[in-house]
């Protein structure tokens, strides 16, 4: 499992060297992430703004209360809220990058795997149209699977002990193995693999996977540093993808 794990932070570390030998790749994926990350910072402040209200709103059980309960209670709910938001606006981030950026990214995904692993005979040609519509549909799946992950972890969150230690590396991994689903999506689609192949052939070679898309995950956190992160995660992404595909593996 550990050489599986370094084997994926390996792959992440290809995409990186992959789009910093050519700056060409960094600069068009880096171009559709600058659009959604003003978008996304944007919403974060607002959210940052109104956040007490929020806090206040989902804790009417607490209104009673001493005031250092009381405060307690809306500070760990207003830290779960806005870590639930970034978790999901990563996963948004993503899918409305690849929305956006469908060319840019198919392009990445041809000259990664063309030039460096070999081409692909087989490939169809991805439509920004047909992209985008792809790239929606399994942006609403994933960012709605998301969602559903993230109630149970709200909860366990108030957990002593548990939902400061235990609760945050769960979400990490779940999180980044959804944001991992999305990045491998072009090689896929390039292929006529639709999501549900795809989830089971990241699936197979889990800690892979857990080894590329978690320090990814938690690279996006750092602010702006997507701008650079994920043309790299992209590219590498495509490498793994590849080689999943391919059994190559070790």
């Amino acid at each position: 499992m550990l050489r599986d794990f370094s084997t994926g932070v390996g792959l992440l570390a290809k995409g990186f060297g992959l789009v910093f030998r050519s700056p060409k790749l960094l600069l068009v994926g880096a171009i559709p992430a600058v659009i959604t990350t003003v978008l996304l910072i944007g919403s974060l402040v607002a959210l940052g703004v109104w956040i007490d209200d929020i806090a206040a709103w989902v804790t009417p059980f607490a209104d009673d209360w001493n005031d250092a309960a009381r405060s307690a209670t809306r500070l760990a709910a207003g830290v779960s809220i806005v870590g639930g938001y970034v978790a999901v606006g990563l996963l948004l981030f993503s899918a409305i990058t690849l929305v956006i950026g469908g060319p840019f990214y198919e392009h990445i995904a041809e000259t990664v795997e063309d030039e460096h692993l070999g081409g692909v005979p087989e490939a169809q040609r991805v439509t920004w149209g047909r992209a985008a519509v792809i790239g929606i549909r399994d942006g609403l799946l994933l960012v709605g699977l998301a969602v559903l992950c993230a109630v149970p972890l709200f909860a366990a969150g108030f957990i002593p002990v548990v939902g400061q230690t235990v609760v945050p590396v769960i979400a990490v991994c779940v999180n980044a193995t959804l944001l991992g689903i999305e990045l491998t999506a072009i090689p896929f689609t390039r292929r006529g693999l639709d999501l549900k192949v795809r989830r089971r052939v990241l699936r197979k070679r889990r800690a892979v996977t857990l080894g590329f898309a978690v320090p990814a995950y938690l690279l996006c956190l750092i602010p702006l540093a997507a701008l650079v992160v994920f043309p790299a995660a992209m590219a590498g992404g495509t490498v793994l993808a590849h080689r999943l595909l391919h059994d190559d593996i070790a």
